[in-house]
């Protein structure tokens, strides 16, 4: 809270004074400040810096009932296209004059439940979430807060309120037809354990469904440590991968930074890719684009996620018709890796 040196907090009635206008002056000013004239507002925007005064916003959500501020819950921050996804829907939430509140869940539900909880009673005016698994306590919350909610990452017909991504299903796919089309035949899928993670889960089927259309035997690991977000992860089973005496001659990662540490350690022993293992991710991270060889992998429009969510719960809040759903869709990116 803003003190004044002498003790207590700065109130509107001190900048008020200090820019010679009236308190409700200040308070149009600060929020709506095409409603005061341009020198008007410096005034006040001067006192305001000058005093180090800090608006009570909790003061004005309580008069409009708006808070300005969206919460995000995303799995992790390590991963690069949950933050492209954070950027799009910041960039387009500033736009027009409301915060993102930002907390990762480290993949459990339990913790995305009780951030939930704790984000809900600080009335914010929208959420976004990711993937369509939550737990029935988060769920019934989310619908008696009565706020526009979006799902995000996935698409199915158990959203609570609106949805924006793409199926992970045909995603992966489509890459493992794409893999199985370049010739490649003991084809193997890394990932997390499927009941942890539902969108690895929706990945590892679309590649089951692939290799059954192809007549083939699917090849399943498990990373155990990390939930994929590790490139030691993908360094760690590439023994695995090669071992037995019909080792996989390429494999799919769950995304491309296991990829990225399989693509590493091959370099580092001297395993030729794809010569010996092809090796293709899901993301279309910017390291998929830098290494070397370049990674083969399915892009999916991160960034354009968050701002399409964003765009959904302007639109709601402003009483204009948002689709229910919003398929972004996916496109397979073949590079030399695989």
């Amino acid at each position: 809270m803003t003190r004044r040196m002498g003790g207590g907090a700065i109130r509107m009635q001190d900048v008020a004074r200090a820019a010679g206008v009236s308190a409700i002056t200040v308070s149009r000013a600060l929020g709506a400040p095409d409603r005061v004239s341009p020198e008007t507002r410096a005034r006040v925007e001067a006192a305001v810096r000058a005093l180090g005064y800090v608006p009570n916003l909790a003061a004005g959500t309580l008069k409009s009932q708006r808070s300005r501020i969206v919460v995000a819950i995303v799995p992790t921050l390590a991963n690069a296209i949950f933050a492209e996804t954070v950027e799009g829907m910041t960039e387009a939430l500033r736009a027009e004059g409301y915060q993102l509140l930002l907390a990762h869940s480290g993949y459990a539900p339990e913790t995305e439940e009780s951030l939930v909880t704790a984000f809900l009673g600080r009335r914010p005016d929208a959420i976004v979430l990711t993937g369509l698994h939550h737990t029935a306590a988060a769920r019934a919350q989310i619908r008696a807060a009565g706020i526009p909610v979006v799902e995000t990452w996935e698409l199915g017909g158990a959203a609570i309120d609106m949805n924006v991504g793409f199926s992970n299903r045909d995603a992966a796919r489509a890459l493992t037809t794409a893999l199985v089309a370049r010739g490649y035949r003991r084809i193997a899928f890394v990932g997390v354990d499927p009941a942890a993670e539902p969108r690895a889960r929706r990945r590892e089927q679309g590649y089951r469904d692939a290799m059954a259309e192809a007549g083939r035997r699917p090849l399943i690991h498990r990373l155990v440590e990390d939930r994929g977000i590790s490139m030691r992860s993908g360094a760690g089973m590439l023994d695995a991968l090669l071992a037995g005496p019909r080792p996989a001659d390429a494999v799919m990662f769950t995304n491309d930074y296991i990829a990225f540490g399989a693509l590493a350690e091959c370099a580092r022993r001297g395993i030729a890719v794809p010569g010996r293992l092809a090796i293709a991710g899901f993301g279309d991270f910017e390291v998929a684009r830098e290494c070397h060889p370049a990674l083969t992998t399915v892009r999916v429009p991160g960034r354009e996620m968050g701002r399409r969510a964003a765009t959904l719960i302007l639109d709601r809040l402003a009483g204009r018709p948002a689709p229910p759903r919003v398929d972004l869709g996916f496109d397979v990116v073949l590079r030399d890796s695989a």
